[in-house]
C-alpha cells in the first residue's frame, strides 16, 4: 500500500471509525487540480513533488504541521493553496500524497496522528405529527457521469479538479467583492477586513471588460502600479521577454498571438516552463477544453488572469480571407 493511502486511511478511521479507503478523497486528483502549479515547478521556494530533500525537514515536523500549513498558509501560498473549496479530508489527501511521493515512509510513520476526540452522544430525533401529503417536486435532471464529461472535453482530468468556468466572470453585483466576502480570503481572519476593499483601490486604474474590469498591462505601461517582482528583494527588476509566438488555428477562427512581454512583466520564466508549457515547438498540445478543465493557460485564465471571455485577447490574428475562384484580390 502507498504510504498516501494507508496515512489517508488510518487518518479517517480514527476519526470517523466508518469510512473506508475506497471512500477517501483521491489525493493525487486533488494535487493536480490545485497544488501542481507551485510544486510542480517550484515556484517561490515550494518544495518540489518528490523532492526528498526538499521535504525531509517538512515532514520532521509531523503531519499535522503540514497539515496546519496547507489549511492555514505559509509564506506566499493562501490557505488551502488558494482553494478555498477543499474540505479537511481533501486536503489531507493532497498532503498525504505529495509525504507519499517524497518517498518518506519512515518518517511519516514517525509522527502518528492522533486520534480524534469521540463525537458527543446524539439524543435520537422523536418522532414528527403526521402531516398531509404534498405534491412531491419535480425531479431534477440527473448530471451526466463524471466519465462522460471528461470524455466529451477530451480530457483525462476529472470535473472534479477542474477549474470553475470563469471565476473572475461574475454578474456585475458580485465583482470585486470586499476580501471577506470574495471567496478566497479567510473570513474568519480578522486580517481580512483589515484589507481595502477593490472597489476603492481600483477607482484611479484603467478600465476593461472583462475579468475584475481593470486593464492590468495598461495601469503597469503606466506606472500606475509597481508590482514586486521578488518577495524578499524589493530591488529585483523582471527579465521582460519582447517575444511573440503565433499559434496557428484551424478553421476560420484567428489565430492566436501570446505575447512574453506582458506575460514576463509579472511571471518569471520558472513559472510557466516548462511544468505548464514545454519551451519547444510542436511539443504543447493546447485546447479550449483543456484550459476549460485548468490546464495550459487555464491554470491562470479564468482563476486570476482575465476568463476566457474575450476571444479577441488571444485570437488577436487575422487569417487572409479566401478569394473565389474568378474573383479579383
Amino acid at each position: 500500500m502507498k504510504l498516501s493511502t494507508f496515512l489517508g486511511a488510518a487518518i479517517v478511521c480514527l476519526s470517523s471509525g466508518a469510512m473506508h479507503a475506497s471512500d477517501l478523497p483521491d489525493g493525487k486528483a486533488i494535487y493536480d487540480g490545485t497544488c501542481f502549479a507551485c510544486h510542480n515547478s517550484g515556484a517561490a521556494g515550494a518544495p518540489k513533488l518528490g523532492d526528498a530533500a526538499a521535504w525531509a525537514p517538512r515532514i520532521k515536523l509531523g503531519t499535522a504541521a503540514l497539515y496546519a500549513s496547507a489549511t492555514n498558509g505559509k509564506g506566499v501560498m493562501p490557505p488551502k493553496g488558494g482553494n478555498a473549496g477543499l474540505s479537511e479530508a481533501q486536503l489531507h489527501a493532497a498532503v498525504n500524497y505529495m509525504i507519499g511521493q517524497a518517498g518518506a515512509s519512515k518518517t511519516a510513520a514517525a509522527a502518528p496522528v492522533k486520534p480524534a476526540a469521540a463525537p458527543p452522544a446524539v439524543a435520537p430525533l422523536k418522532p414528527l405529527a403526521a402531516t398531509p401529503a404534498a405534491a412531491p417536486p419535480a425531479p431534477a435532471p440527473a448530471p451526466a457521469p463524471a466519465s462522460t464529461v471528461a470524455a466529451a472535453l477530451g480530457s483525462n482530468v476529472t470535473p472534479a479538479a477542474a477549474n470553475p468556468f470563469n471565476r473572475l466572470l461574475r454578474p456585475p453585483a458580485q465583482r470585486n467583492l470586499p476580501p471577506p466576502e470574495d471567496g478566497i480570503h479567510d473570513p474568519a481572519n480578522e486580517g481580512a477586513f483589515a484589507l481595502q476593499p477593490p472597489l476603492t483601490a481600483f477607482q484611479t486604474l484603467p478600465k476593461s471588460n472583462d475579468g475584475n474590469r481593470i486593464d492590468w498591462v495598461k495601469a503597469l505601461n503606466e506606472n500606475l502600479i509597481n508590482p514586486r517582482f521578488d518577495r524578499n528583494d524589493p530591488n529585483a527588476t523582471p527579465m521582460v521577454m519582447d517575444l511573440n509566438i503565433v499559434r496557428e488555428v484551424k478553421g476560420s477562427m484567428p489565430d492566436v498571438v501570446y505575447p512574453h512581454k506582458q506575460h514576463t512583466q509579472w511571471l518569471d520564466c520558472s513559472n510557466c516552463h516548462p511544468a505548464i508549457f514545454i519551451p519547444q515547438k510542436g511539443a504543447n498540445q493546447i485546447s479550449m477544453a483543456a484550459i476549460l478543465m485548468g490546464q495550459k493557460c487555464g491554470v491562470c485564465h479564468g482563476k486570476v488572469a482575465f476568463p476566457v471571455s474575450e476571444c479577441r485577447r488571444c485570437h488577436s490574428k487575422s487569417k487572409p480571407l479566401a478569394l473565389t475562384p474568378g474573383a479579383k484580390p
